[in-house]
């Protein structure tokens, strides 16, 4: 079977279900494992994601106020690689490619493959998802325990933190984007829950939502984690030290914390788990 992975997610996932061989093309964003690094890329940004994220937001808005598909998948590259199977999204355009744009994509083909859209707004989402994705490469049973396997750790988690925290449970805020500032939400709210704190900002499975800053600040967390969509430690680090807005500092006095966004938070897939466990050693630090 001849797989094309849209979303670092769906790439981790088939990785985490042992069939990357299976992979042919991946999305520009996809990085993990290092093995698919080597592979086709199949899509492309018009925005230079180099940009300072207040740039990055407002290049995002003119494309949709001008009706441009932000990410693009380049045909002649898909159609070289003729797909079986083609693993999509439909939770964020901003992101990756839309259900919008891949179904231009397909219509292009001779050869229609089966799409296979994932949509979790939540970890019970995660976890259909990757058992829609392992059922679609003949590995349900692969599927089911890694399924197992993440929620055995998220539980355990929960558990010794349940045990270790005898009163105060830390008011936690996750930040998924600084210019403005965006709450993190999805599955974020149930990660942060895993890892012992309480989450001030956003309720389980709703949007990522932008607020003000006087807002955020008035939310009076215990800790602050920075984890931008798409930005490693160093790069929030970077736009952290941006930001000047007087209601932002008064929230950054509190203690703040960092953590990989594009490698954790943001990506709907196996290493949630390892989100969960790295949050709770920030929240309880």
């Amino acid at each position: 079977m001849r797989v094309v992975s849209l979303l670092p997610a769906a790439t981790e996932i088939v990785a985490a279900l042992g069939a990357t061989s299976r992979l042919v093309g991946v999305s520009h964003e996809c990085d993990y494992p290092p093995a698919v690094r080597v592979l086709p890329r199949v899509t492309r940004t018009s925005v230079d994601t180099s940009q300072p994220s207040g740039a990055i937001d407002r290049a995002m808005a003119r494309a949709k106020a001008n009706g441009v598909v932000p990410i693009r998948i380049d045909d002649d590259a898909l159609r070289r690689l003729v797909p079986d199977l083609i693993l999509g999204q439909s939770v964020c355009e901003v992101c990756a490619v839309g259900e919008g744009e891949l179904a231009r994509a397909i219509a292009t083909l001779d050869r229609k493959p089966r799409v296979v859209t994932l949509h979790a707004h939540t970890l019970d989402g995660v976890f259909a998802d990757i058992r829609r994705v392992g059922e679609a490469l003949d590995l349900a049973d692969e599927a089911e325990e890694l399924v197992d396997g993440m929620r055995y750790r998220l539980r355990r988690l929960q558990e010794r933190r349940a045990e270790n925290t005898t009163h105060h449970v830390p008011r936690t805020l996750v930040l998924e984007w600084l210019d403005p500032p965006y709450v993190a939400g999805h599955w974020v709210p149930e990660l942060v829950a895993a890892a012992g704190g309480q989450d001030v900002g956003a309720a389980p499975g709703e949007p990522s939502m932008r607020r003000t800053w006087r807002e955020l600040a008035a939310l009076a967390p215990d800790v602050v984690v920075v984890a931008p969509c798409g930005f490693d430690v160093p790069r929030a680090l970077r736009e952290y030290e941006t930001v000047i807005d007087r209601d932002a500092r008064v929230l950054f006095g509190r203690r703040v914390e960092f953590l990989d966004g594009n490698a954790y938070t943001s990506r709907p897939g196996p290493r949630l788990a390892d989100a969960a466990e790295l949050l709770s050693q920030l929240i309880h630090r």
